[in-house]
């Protein structure tokens, strides 16, 4: 088994905090194109007054959508703070090792 020194130990996050940006950047994306997708749906909406049901349909699954995406984001701090806490605890524990 390879012993990570201080350095190594902060390298090895890299990867995690790459994932954890580009999943943030991926939300923001995909709700911003959902946002996009309700406002053509309520435009196309007001010139075709006479059919109801595209608007019911198309702007009620882009929301149901939305709405299912909205948890998601909430667990990220949670993940990051998972994330430092065992970063610390493995500093510690490592400098523990070298003061013996």
């Amino acid at each position: 088994m390879k012993k990570l020194t201080r350095k190594g130990q902060i390298d090895a996050l890299q990867p995690l905090i790459v994932a954890l940006v580009v999943i943030a950047i991926v939300l923001v994306v995909g709700f911003l194109i959902f946002a996009e997708v309700q406002d053509q749906i309520v435009s196309i909406d007001s010139v075709n007054e006479s059919d109801t049901s595209t608007f019911s349909y198309g702007y009620n699954s882009s929301q149901d959508v939305t709405n299912a995406m909205s948890d998601i984001p909430g667990w990220l701090p949670i993940i990051v703070v998972v994330v430092i806490g065992a970063l610390l605890i493995g500093l510690v524990s490592f400098l523990r090792k070298q003061a013996r």
